[in-house]
């Protein structure tokens, strides 16, 4: 059987920008149809939507025929629960709550197998080897494996080249949530100040020769990062657009002064 090509991963190396969309539906029908709506990718969030390996796995399998890659971030990056999202067929990963070089290797590690890493072997009830399907699926992996760091505090903005410089880090994801909480700045993302700050980053990453990305429903601001150099850019969320548009919709039918049908 075939081995699955990882093409995010080689976009990032090519520079080429991949476009995506947040998914915190927890829903496969919803994957499905954003699946084929055009976007580079499609993150399957794990850490603050209501997913887990049985939801995401479902996700993953919705998406699989259509021309989009999954990508999962989980709640943390223990071991045991990358082992689990890797079996289940994903190869690109978000890790929260990246601090410093030495978890940033910790991730590494979990994604590879001995003597590479520490993940464990389980080979012939995972998906992701198509049960032992496709030749060479050990030896062959960690190529195909996207590791993605996610920094998003005050300190670990003051070691991200470090963090990014670690062998085995493909990229570095910034949270604006967390990095503008930890900058005193809680609910304000878009806070120019929180801007600045992930424009530098964008540069830092960039001279380790790692890829840059983040998160933003602001346009202009997803095209000011885009500009700066960030490759991989979420320019939405599921749950936001679908609340944006019914409250819309509400409105326009429910504004004073609209007449019923009669």
């Amino acid at each position: 059987m075939e081995f699955p090509v990882n093409e995010f991963k080689r976009a990032l190396r090519q520079g080429k920008p991949q476009i995506g969309l947040w998914l915190g539906l927890a829903d496969s029908y919803v994957a499905e149809l954003l699946a084929g709506t055009g976007f580079d990718c499609l993150v399957i969030d794990a850490e603050h939507a209501p997913n887990d390996p049985r939801s995401v796995l479902t996700q993953l399998q919705a998406m699989a025929p259509y021309p989009v890659h999954p990508i999962v971030r989980p709640s943390h990056g223990s071991v045991e629960l990358i082992k689990q999202y890797l079996d289940i067929g994903a190869q690109t990963l978000i890790i929260p709550m990246v601090e410093t070089p030495g978890e940033a290797q910790a991730a590494v590690a979990a994604t590879r197998y001995p003597t590479r890493g520490v993940r464990g072997v389980g080979s012939a009830m995972a998906r992701a080897s198509r049960w032992n399907q496709i030749d060479d699926y050990l030896q062959r992996s960690d190529d195909e494996i996207c590791v993605l760091v996610q920094v998003e505090s005050v300190n670990a903005m003051k070691q991200l080249e470090a963090i990014a410089a670690v062998d085995g880090v493909d990229g570095v994801f910034f949270g604006p949530a967390d990095l503008a909480a930890s900058m005193g700045l809680l609910g304000k993302p878009a806070d120019a100040a929180v801007q600045a700050a992930i424009v530098e980053g964008i540069a830092t990453v960039k001279k380790t020769g790692k890829a840059a990305g983040t998160l933003t429903p602001d346009r202009a601001l997803a095209r000011k990062y885009l500009d700066h150099g960030a490759v991989f850019v979420a320019v939405g969320v599921d749950t936001l657009m679908l609340a944006k548009t019914a409250r819309e919709l509400a409105a326009e039918f429910k504004r004073p002064g609209l007449r019923a049908p009669d």
